[in-house]
């Protein structure tokens, strides 16, 4: 399909699993399971839409919703079966099943028995919602006849917590299927979609995330306020609907968890201000709120890296779109929906410099965790920052061996994410400082600069955008 960017990893497994079905399996078994999951919106269906184009081979595509019965989510199953490219669709003309056990079955006579064909199940976790059972159900079907024919079974969820349990042991899919993650498009992928220079590219995905519908919307080479200045001006922009969204899937309005979540994505990351933030939570409820989040993959909960270990546990938005749309956005979509987009625009150019420069630092950490050999100090395997409880020191980037507690620091570094200033003299003896100040290095432990502008100083390893985006290429 035209304009599809990236997911070339992705796309080789999905064909190497769909020629093992040609080929057979071990006792009479080609058929093959994937379960996928990823956050909401990240590009899963479209995954799947130009994989089923490529492969060119008789499918079936349905999609689940949140429909209030059974019934209702067997009823569109027969819909999709019956109007799908399955040489045995006609059956479900004909008849309609009134339980996953004889829609499954159904199913698995309208497949062919000569050739390859892909089964794909869309949003699983809703029909799990509705009928506990219907995970034993395709468990039984897929042992007994779907494993036996040469179809590669696709379930995919954005319920990460759920989709992730659903291989563990003691679960009825345990060890059947193969799991695949599928993230946002990378900063590189963004890059290469919107032909944007290395540094306006992390502008890019600070913005929206990798989220391809809002990548979409952004015009080629066109710098972050550029976009910004007619997305927050249009209440039916991706940017603005893919964060209300997600938002509505996982919690109904005034749900305390989305209390939280807001509290977090306006920039409060200590358990305590994060509580005060959320309206004066009680420890326990607050407690309870962050834990379903975490679980959801939703927040991260991050400890100081050294080499003694810490209490000092602070939170942070997982999705870079939805810090973005928790800061900007989601709290002023009335003023956009009366036409004052230009008030969230002035707000954004205000706060922009300040809040990017918070953004950008678990993007850099991940960077430099992903960097080829060279770039990093030999025995580097965990990348991190360091604090205390009253931010003195600060440390934007510590290397070490391992995490949480190392046994070695391997480098100590500093994000400076300006265009108009360089990492220079003061940046470094402020490094210097904090250096001497965090447990485990020492004054031969090496320095680092992550800097957008380059560094007028001499003394530390210097890495900027360009070097950062080889760490997803």
């Amino acid at each position: 399909m035209d304009g599809f960017i990236g997911r070339e990893r992705e796309l080789a497994t999905l064909t190497r699993m769909l020629r093992r079905t040609e080929t057979g399996g071990r006792a009479g078994r080609p058929g093959r399971a994937v379960l996928m999951r990823g956050r909401r919106r990240v590009g899963k269906s479209r995954l799947a839409e130009e994989f089923i184009g490529r492969a060119d081979v008789p499918h079936l595509f349905f999609t689940a919703s949140a429909q209030p019965t059974l019934q209702a989510d067997l009823a569109l199953f027969t819909e999709a079966v019956s109007s799908s490219s399955l040489p045995g669709a006609r059956l479900f003309r004909e008849q309609s099943p009134r339980s996953w056990d004889a829609a499954l079955h159904l199913m698995a006579a309208a497949l062919p028995v000569d050739r390859p064909s892909v089964v794909v199940i869309d949003e699983m976790p809703y029909l799990i919602a509705n009928d506990p059972g219907f995970e034993g159900t395709l468990q039984k079907v897929y042992d007994r006849e779907l494993s036996k024919r040469p179809v590669l079974l696709l379930c995919i969820g954005s319920d990460l917590a759920m989709m992730e349990a659903l291989n563990e042991y003691g679960r009825p899919f345990h060890q059947r299927a193969t799991e695949m993650v599928i993230p946002p498009l990378s900063p590189a992928e963004v890059a290469e979609m919107l032909a944007l220079p290395a540094a306006e590219a992390f502008d890019a995905y600070l913005v929206t995330g990798g989220l391809p519908l809002v990548l979409d919307e952004w015009p080629d080479g066109s710098g972050v306020f550029d976009y910004l200045s007619d997305a927050v001006t249009d209440p039916t922009s991706a940017l603005l609907v893919s964060g209300e969204r997600a938002m509505a899937a996982e919690f109904p309005p005034g749900a305390m968890a989305r209390q939280v979540l807001t509290a977090i994505g306006s920039g409060e990351r200590s358990f305590s201000l994060i509580g005060r933030a959320a309206g004066g939570l009680p420890q326990a409820s607050l407690n309870r709120a962050l834990h379903l989040l975490i679980g959801k993959r939703m927040v991260e909960s991050i400890v100081p890296l050294s080499t003694r270990p810490s209490k000092e546990a602070r939170y942070l938005v997982a999705d870079p779109h939805l810090r973005f749309w928790l800061s900007f956005l989601g709290p002023h979509l009335v003023e956009i929906e009366r036409g004052r987009g230009d008030l969230v625009l002035q707000r954004i150019r205000h706060s922009w410099t300040a809040w990017r420069g918070r953004a950008i630092e678990p993007v850099v950490r991940e960077a430099l965790f992903r960097l080829p050999a060279g770039f990093l100090p030999e025995g580097t395997g965990a990348v991190g920052g360091y604090w205390t409880r009253t931010n003195d020191p600060e440390i934007d980037i510590v290397t070490a061996d391992r995490a949480p507690v190392a046994t070695a620091i391997t480098a100590v570094g500093s994000i400076k994410w300006l265009e108009s200033r360089p990492f220079d003299g003061r940046d470094l003896n402020r490094l210097l400082l904090h250096r001497a100040q965090l447990p485990g290095a020492s004054e031969n432990t090496p320095l680092l600069a992550v800097s957008r502008s380059g560094a007028g100083v001499d003394g530390v390893t210097l890495i900027g955008p360009e070097d950062l985006l080889t760490a997803w290429r």
